[in-house]
């Protein structure tokens, strides 16, 4: 994996033949390196699809993934950035800077991806391996969507575009209706299941990652267009991906839960797809989460540290029972919290608020990484792993039921608790699963989409979940364990129907109208 770490700024300038200005889909330049003049071996895929692992997420990552799937959801609270309290209070606008960043980065990567899949079905050379161009190919596929995935359940109704070329002939296009995009993912999905390999260097997306990922997205669209029951023929879909996944992989869990956010186990087996950041890289070319939400600058070498506001809501903190101690800890410090390995050469750290740890690394010195800065994090943040993919089989095998005692259902289920240190259970319901969820995967972005995926099939069970939230912060008394909630003195607009689907950036609306059309069909 360290070949793919240090290649990845090197081939910034193969994806830049894609993207020359700040649009919503970039447009390829005049000059330099071309689709005739580089893909000419199998290395050189590798090297294009490699670049495609970082950079061009990192307007998604640095402050979106955690502002939309944390803080949106009421998960997390910040109550001083304007931006981020948009999230909280239910008032975002169009001309938030998080939701253009984040639909610029997801059409940047659209167009990173679409180029590099026509150069490869148009310029590769017939010496290149099949099974080569197929790998890359897959890959790509993988990528592009991923980024279409968080598109849709997002915005809904979105463009859905293929070739960069079409579109700089006709730059206005319209929005196309959420079902198309939907199953324009599962066959982007289910080409990369067919063709990626069943295991690579770690870091790679594997047949694994397309068919978790592609569980994942049956499970949500099971939902869509439906009222209070899903579709089973998605759900036995869902169940029959992430069954290949939790049966056949081979994969297993990391045994400690806390060692998953630790850089020393970076691309561990259960991480099914992580974006690859590398040291030392500059502003805006790498993961500097830790920088803007760890709570101290003694954590951050060469500054930051700018996140002593921000922490997890009561909302969250109430989910935890008092024997889930290791997530707990491992997702949000309670003042008195004593983390020996962040700042070891000063004898550790002790939490003097209540505040974020995942993502937490610490200083380059702990990380072994002498190029670390502020703004390269080396921790390899996932996006997919195998807790999620268990949870998912666990839900789908539930389906429209209101228990489950499945035994592969309780199973994986179990397996999820049993590594966190709590007890087993003997029978499933919904709302079991949706708490389990919270809190394996609190502060990796995700749970907005799990009530994203609640308000297709229903609504009104997902406003409720909103609007009963205590989306405050709180101090801890490490003498007592009493938590004492603090004004912040928000007002926070109750959530609709409408709180599920974001505004297209202002932008973007004013350079392309048919954006603000309705949706037509692609397919």
């Amino acid at each position: 994996m360290m070949k793919l770490i240090k290649i990845n700024m090197v081939l910034l300038f193969v994806v830049m033949i894609s993207s020359c200005k700040k649009d919503y889909l970039n447009r390829p330049p005049l000059t330099g390196i071309t689709k005739d003049n580089f893909y000419k071996s199998g290395s050189d895929l590798r090297l294009a699809t490699a670049a495609l692992y970082a950079q061009p997420w990192s307007n998604w990552n640095n402050f979106p993934l955690l502002g939309v799937g944390d803080i949106m959801s009421g998960n997390m609270l910040q109550p001083y950035n304007a931006d981020l309290v948009q999230f909280t209070t239910f008032s975002i606008t169009s001309q938030n800077s998080y939701i253009t960043q984040s639909w610029q980065s997801f059409y940047d990567i659209v167009a990173h991806c679409n180029i590099n899949i026509k150069a490869i079905n148009t310029s590769l050379p017939d010496s290149v391996a099949v099974s080569s161009k197929k790998g890359a190919l897959g890959e790509l596929k993988f990528i592009r969507a991923t980024s279409y995935f968080f598109i849709a359940q997002l915005w809904g109704a979105a463009p859905i575009i293929e070739d960069n070329d079409k579109l700089i002939a006709n730059p206005l296009v319209p929005r196309h209706k959420l079902t198309d995009v939907y199953k324009f993912i599962i066959n982007d999905l289910r080409y990369a299941a067919a063709n990626l390999p069943r295991a690579d260097q770690p870091g790679r997306v594997t047949t694994w990652s397309a068919q978790g990922l592609l569980a994942k997205v049956y499970l949500t669209r099971a939902g869509l267009g439906q009222n209070g029951t899903r579709k089973q023929s998605d759900l036995d879909s869902a169940a029959y991906y992430a069954g290949n996944v939790c049966n056949t992989s081979g994969l297993t869990l990391l045994p400690s839960y806390y060692n998953l956010f630790r850089t020393q186990y970076n691309d561990n087996p259960e991480s099914l797809f992580a974006f690859q950041w590398a040291p030392g890289v500059g502003y805006g070319q790498g993961n500097a989460i830790q920088a803007q939400f760890a709570p101290s600058g003694s954590l951050v070498t060469g500054g930051g540290g700018w996140g002593g506001a921000i922490g997890p809501t009561l909302d969250l903190a109430n989910e935890y029972s008092m024997d889930d101690s290791v997530r707990r800890k491992a997702t949000y410090m309670l003042t008195g919290d004593k983390y020996p390995e962040l700042n070891a050469a000063n004898g550790g750290y002790t939490a003097t608020g209540v505040n974020v740890k995942k993502h937490i690394v610490g200083t380059a010195a702990d990380n072994n990484s002498p190029t670390m800065d502020l703004w390269s994090s080396i921790e390899h943040n996932t996006v997919l792993r195998l807790a999620d993919v268990y949870l998912v089989y666990a839900e789908a095998l539930l389906g429209n039921n209101a228990s489950t005692a499945n035994p592969q259902a309780l199973q994986y289920f179990n397996a999820v608790r049993s590594r966190a240190g709590v007890s087993t259970v003997t029978s499933i319901t919904p709302d079991m699963i949706w708490k389990e969820r919270r809190i394996e995967l609190a502060f990796e972005g995700q749970y907005w989409f799990d009530l994203v995926r609640l308000s297709y099939y229903k609504p009104q069970a997902a406003i409720n979940s909103l609007n009963g939230q205590k989306r405050q912060q709180f101090t801890y008394n490490q003498a007592t364990g009493v938590k004492t909630p603090s004004p912040n003195g928000l007002i926070i607009t109750p959530a609709t129907v409408a709180t599920f689907t974001l505004p297209i950036p202002a932008n973007d609306q004013t350079a392309d109208p048919k954006l603000l059309e309705e949706p037509v069909a692609y397919y």
